[in-house]
């Protein structure tokens, strides 16, 4: 659903910013109207017959461009950024069981890239503003573990916004708040049923066999993904066994619910549900 939503909100403002970069070019430069076709001016549209082309070539004109050919040409650049990052971060991977790549990952992934367009655009030749960049980047330090991490890009994204307002280019820096804006409720939406965290779930039974069968009817109905970490069926010293599971829970489900519905599936043997948080869980897989 992030990537159909992601896809759609590209081609929209793809669209948008096409017509808005032609829109700002045909307009009569120098006194010539788009229609007419004086010598020099076919020699000059020669090289520049592709929109595209100058629309993503070089950096951006001060003064010779209309501020919404200006934007457009920003929005264009910024969608590429997107375009071409979101193909890495969503590309198609094999299912491992239980290890699912980190939603937030992907996402920091395309974030970095639409940072990286616009500390260019603000650079653009400007060797000074370069290392100005650089130094104010290397300020930035994280002394504690950040389990979002985009919200690290969200700080780098500011950054860039409050170096666009103090060079100057508030078409720059107002285009990209709307544009993270928009790129981050897109990839955030719907973000607690496709993320995903680790957790262990121990189960005393006095009959671990019919609890486990009731519990895999339960997590195959509600799409839970799980596996057996420990059985240990009841003796004589111990009249009550246990079950551990490994599993992926949605953010969206939380374990009071799911521990009321695996008590009344089997009430005359489960003792005690008892859950914890693994270990071996990574920022990556989740």
């Amino acid at each position: 659903m992030g990537v159909l939503l992601t896809g759609l909100l590209v081609a929209a403002l793809f669209f948008a910013s096409t017509q808005g970069y032609l829109g700002g070019h045909n307009q009569p430069v120098n006194g010539v109207a788009p229609g007419s076709t004086p010598t020099a001016a076919v020699e000059g549209a020669t090289g520049d017959s592709f929109f595209l082309t100058q629309a993503f070539e070089g950096p951006t004109p001060n003064g010779s461009d209309s501020p919404v050919a200006a934007t457009s040409q920003i929005v264009l650049r910024l969608l590429l950024a997107v375009l071409l990052s979101g193909i890495l971060a969503f590309r198609p991977r094999k299912n491992v069981p239980l290890f699912r790549r980190s939603l937030f990952v992907s996402q920091t992934q395309i974030l970095l890239s639409v940072v990286a367009a616009a500390l260019m655009m603000i650079v653009g030749d400007n060797a000074a503003r370069a290392f100005a960049i650089f130094a104010a980047v290397s300020l930035v330090r994280f002394r504690t573990n950040i389990r979002d991490p985009k919200e690290i890009t969200v700080l780098l994204i500011s950054l860039a916004l409050g170096l666009s307002a103090g060079v100057g280019r508030w078409d720059l820096g107002i285009a990209l708040c709307l544009f993270a804006l928009a790129l981050l409720w897109t990839l955030e939406f719907n973000e607690s049923e496709q993320t995903f965290r680790s957790m262990e779930l121990s189960v005393k039974t006095r009959n671990p066999e019919k609890t486990r069968n009731t519990l895999k009817k339960i997590f195959k109905k509600m799409k839970i993904d799980a596996e057996v970490r420990e059985l240990v069926p009841p003796d004589e010293k111990h009249q009550v066994g246990s079950i551990i599971y490994y599993l992926n829970l949605r953010l969206s489900l939380t374990t009071d619910q799911l521990t009321e519905r695996i008590h009344d599936a089997d009430p005359e043997n489960i003792e005690g549900i008892q859950w914890s948080k693994t270990k071996s869980a990574s920022d990556i897989y989740q």
